[in-house]
């Protein structure tokens, strides 16, 4: 077993670049992993040499047997080497996006509780404590990711760290610019030996009226993310519904068209069949919805929240509500058409 994870561990950092394996690490701490995960990584090569080598069996080789020697050699390994590389980007574009919002979440959460923390680290430096000791006394169970992280750096501090390092190292684990301007901000008022505990009253007022102008801004685009979410969930897929049975009202009265002038012979013109497939357009009409959802969810949280990312958890809704609803549209709209042709 032990061979096995090394042998996994070592393909993980065969095929990480050394020159990207500082700033990888960096990037693994900001998603609050403290070490590179090279096994999974590992992991994930065997998985797509494993599916490479499937699609190569299934679908690839059987279509090589009429070339010669030579030419499968060379067809195998241009399929092969372009399959199993389509995969590794897939995998890395996977991981990139998980990581990725795994960042954005965790700073988000920690930019929520870092008022709260530094109030009580504030309330704590006016009860007399020093910073080191008010520093540990603040962490507490409700701060969650943020109080792990500087119970980290107060235990650092109290066994000889020096606290702008320390705070330092801890603002580098986020993707937050709010962060690391207070944490500088603190580290020249310790430094300096001025009113920490002021300084800290003044930093909890300002985020907290920061936090407030955001939530009033969000409140005011309510408006636009209704008439969106309406537009996208409720009236695309009833149009297309709609649209979907005109086409086979459509298609029926050509039809009957179609017939009555073939028993005509005398006319001058003649109407043929055509040659449109309704599943076609059920197909498009599913594939436009999904889309339109999609990007639909990302508007409206550029609009809310004023970043793209947040929308990952509006995806679902949109997309699958608007799906939902134009399946329900269709059976019912049926219903309706159902007797005209």
């Amino acid at each position: 077993m032990s061979l096995k994870v090394i042998f996994l561990e070592e393909f993980g950092k065969a095929f990480v670049p050394k020159r990207f394996i500082p700033n990888l690490r960096k990037y693994m701490l900001k998603a609050g992993f403290n070490e590179v995960p090279y096994k999974f990584f590992g992991l994930l090569f065997y998985i797509s040499a494993l599916i490479t080598t499937l699609i190569f069996i299934i679908f690839v080789y059987p279509y090589l047997k009429k070339f010669s020697l030579i030419e499968i050699y060379i067809y195998s390994f241009l399929s092969w080497f372009t399959v199993q590389l389509f995969f590794a980007v897939l995998f890395i574009l996977l991981v990139y996006f998980y990581l990725d919002l795994k960042i954005y979440f965790r700073t988000k959460k920690m930019e929520e509780q870092l008022p709260d923390f530094l109030q009580v680290l504030s309330a704590n430096l006016k009860g007399g404590m020093t910073f080191e000791k008010a520093l540990w006394t603040a962490v507490k169970p409700r701060f969650n990711v943020l109080g792990s992280e500087m119970a980290k750096a107060s235990k650092k501090v109290m066994t000889g760290y020096e606290i702008g390092k320390a705070l330092t190292e801890l603002a580098d684990k986020y993707d937050s610019l709010m962060l690391r301007r207070t944490i500088d901000l603190i580290i020249s008022e310790v430094e300096s030996g001025g009113n920490v505990a002021e300084l800290l009253d003044r930093l909890v007022g300002n985020l907290k009226e920061t936090k407030a102008l955001k939530d009033e801004m969000s409140a005011s685009a309510i408006a636009y993310v209704i008439f969106i979410s309406v537009i996208v969930i409720v009236i695309s897929p009833l149009l297309f519904a709609l649209s979907f049975h005109l086409l086979i009202l459509l298609l029926g009265f050509i039809a009957k068209i179609s017939v009555a002038t073939q028993r005509v012979p005398t006319l001058p013109f003649v109407f043929s069949k055509a040659s449109i497939n309704p599943g076609d357009f059920k197909t498009f009409s599913l594939a436009a919805i999904f889309v339109i959802s999609f990007f639909s969810s990302l508007i409206v949280s550029i609009v809310e929240k004023g970043d793209m990312k947040g929308g990952v958890k509006y995806i679902p809704i949109y997309v699958f509500g608007s799906m939902s609803l134009y399946f329900i549209f269709l059976k019912v709209l049926g219903m309706l058409f159902g007797n005209i042709v």
